[in-house]
């Protein structure tokens, strides 16, 4: 009987311990997401900025540039952050 207790008890102890490093693998997931897409916003609003600002010299053509540019570095951190979040999540 004693020996089914403490099997039990450490299998318990194993379990629990599973759980909250699952959870903190959540955690860590959420965030790295979270932060690429705080840069891609980042991003995007440089480059609205910088086109806004060429624009407003004249410069129709390197404003929609420097848009796009903005754009695709956007879209460059939000996969950034993704990979993040899948490589957190299998850790």
């Amino acid at each position: 009987m004693r020996r089914y207790m403490i099997v039990a008890m450490a299998f318990l102890f194993v379990f629990v311990g599973v759980q909250r490093f699952a959870q903190a693998d959540e955690m860590k997931a959420k965030m790295e997401e979270m932060k690429g897409e705080a840069n891609a916003k980042v991003e995007n609003a440089k480059g609205e900025a910088k086109a806004l600002s060429e624009e407003a010299q004249g410069n129709k053509v390197k404003g929609a540039m420097e848009r796009t540019k903005g754009k695709t570095k956007a879209a460059g951190e939000r996969i950034k952050g993704t990979a993040k979040q899948l490589k957190a999540k299998t850790e």
